[in-house]
């Protein structure tokens, strides 16, 4: 990327001054190395949204930042539905709710080092992986509609999960204001079969170790200790999300214009926050993050079943779960009052500091875990939420490292069998039904993780708690 459109603020900070259509200035947090790496359509998908009615403060772009539908992946925006604020499909992406949850297991690197082929196997044996995989939940159209308004509060009533759990995923396991009736049939139909599966792409069930602490209480509240074994699912709502995502913004799309809404891009298409589609669109996309709450605690109910075969006294507790493509209603600070804003997310994680009343009880002094996923055989990290990042993002970090080159691109420059053999070599145990998907996912593909949760830290957005490495991955 051209540095020179941008105004340098910090070593972290660089700034876009409002110009043309655009209302607010355009922020992108992210050190030189990596800014220079970004593609160049990340700037210009920062501007066009800085121009959208009812934006309020900036667009902003995360250290993990790259090239996107509409927003850029990594991109962060609020909008004021008093003045006229809308929600945009593209902004929080086809993928709704994709996020990262992880367990503890009460296990150490001793126990699980001599069998873990035998766990990746058992773990790939119960969690269905890959391009239009099905799991054996099976849903009618009564349950689905139960499932898109309860979420992971759904799949516990059913016995794929603990009560416990609820209380360590955002809004309690449950999004409020879910509206089945405007997910469409296709879109149903696309999830039928889907429940408890990991998909494809960049999804994954991992095994990992904690290898570095960083803060040692916030690490203690999270329970968190060098040697420790964890589980990481990522993963959304799968192909019932892409429906809404699609079906939206073409009726989006269509009905711009009838709202006097001149887009810069097709891709942003938007609609008042007000309107009866922004409305209807926010039932659906909230009946999405349902969707993706509730798949992964299915998913998390077979990984506990798979850690059984082989560890009986595994206790598999959850840490926290955690969305990155969303848009909600949150109150944020802005120019000195308290505002109920519209807040999206895409490719970017709600971080909110210690204190906040959203958090759960045990949790709440030290500030929300941020769960940053690696690349299969790169680090993963636990980060902690700030104040700070409050007024800086609305409370938002990174995702994960984000991409460096399109998949095409990847599959040209690697080979997943090579992928899977240079893991082993490294301690990495992969599993997966494609290898061309795992070339497609090869850590080289990615940015240097740790190089964007070091820029995330340094601009007060997170703070890095831990550091995980991989042990086994199921990857989708």
């Amino acid at each position: 990327m051209d540095t020179s459109r941008l105004t340098r603020v910090s070593e972290i900070e660089w700034r876009i001054a409002p110009r043309g259509a655009m209302r607010v200035p355009g922020v992108l947090y992210a050190s030189e190395a990596l800014l220079r790496d970004m593609d160049e359509k990340v700037v210009e998908q920062v501007c066009n949204v800085a121009s959208l009615p009812g934006i309020v403060q900036a667009s902003y772009a995360m250290p993990d930042a790259h090239w996107g539908y509409g927003f850029p992946i990594g991109g962060v925006a609020a909008f004021d539905p008093a003045e006229g604020g809308v929600v945009s499909a593209g902004g929080v992406g086809f993928d709704i709710s994709c996020g990262v949850r992880s367990l503890h297991t009460g296990l150490t690197r001793e126990d699980v080092e001599p069998l873990k082929r035998e766990l990746a196997d058992d773990l790939y044996a119960f969690i269905p992986a890959g391009l239009g995989s099905t799991g054996a939940v099976r849903l009618d159209a009564r349950q689905m509609d139960a499932m898109l308004a309860g979420g992971a509060r759904w799949a516990v009533e059913q016995g794929w999960g603990r009560h416990e759990d609820l209380e360590r995923i955002e809004e309690h396991g449950r999004m409020r204001g879910a509206r089945p009736d405007q997910v469409s049939e296709q879109a149903k139909k696309r999830q039928r079969a889907e429940m408890g599966t990991l998909g494809s792409g960049n999804h994954y069930a991992e095994v990992q170790e904690v290898v570095e602490v960083y803060d040692q209480q916030t690490a203690a509240a999270f329970g968190l200790r060098p040697g420790d074994i964890l589980v990481s699912i990522h993963c959304g709502s799968r192909g019932l999300g892409h429906q809404i995502g699609t079906d939206f913004l073409k009726r989006m799309t269509v009905e711009a214009p009838r709202h006097g809404l001149s887009l810069p891009d097709r891709e942003l298409a938007c609609a008042p926050i007000d309107s009866e589609l922004g409305q209807s669109y926010l039932g659906a996309m909230r009946a999405g993050i349902n969707c993706a709450l509730a798949n992964r605690e299915v998913l998390t109910h077979l990984t506990r079943l798979a850690f059984a075969q082989r560890f009986p006294r595994a206790d598999l507790r959850l840490l926290y779960d955690v969305s990155h493509n969303t848009c909600k209603v949150e109150e944020h600070e802005v120019e000195g009052r308290r505002r109920q804003l519209f807040v999206h997310r895409k490719g970017a994680t709600r971080a909110y500091g210690p204190g906040h009343p959203e958090l759960p009880t045990a949790l709440r002094d030290a500030g929300q875990p941020v769960l940053v996923g690696g690349t299969m055989g790169t680090s993963s990290y636990v980060l902690v939420g700030t104040t700070e990042g409050e007024r800086r993002s609305f409370s938002s970090a990174c995702h994960g490292a984000g991409r460096a080159m399109s998949r095409h691109q990847a599959t040209r420059q690697w080979q997943g069998r090579d992928v899977v053999e240079r893991l082993a070599r490294d301690g990495v145990v992969v599993r997966s039904p494609s290898l061309r998907g795992i070339a497609e996912e090869a850590p080289g593909a990615y940015k240097d993780v740790s190089a964007v949760v070091d820029a995330s830290e340094s601009a007060g957005l997170a703070r890095k708690v831990a550091r995980l490495r991989p042990l086994v991955c199921v990857k989708g």
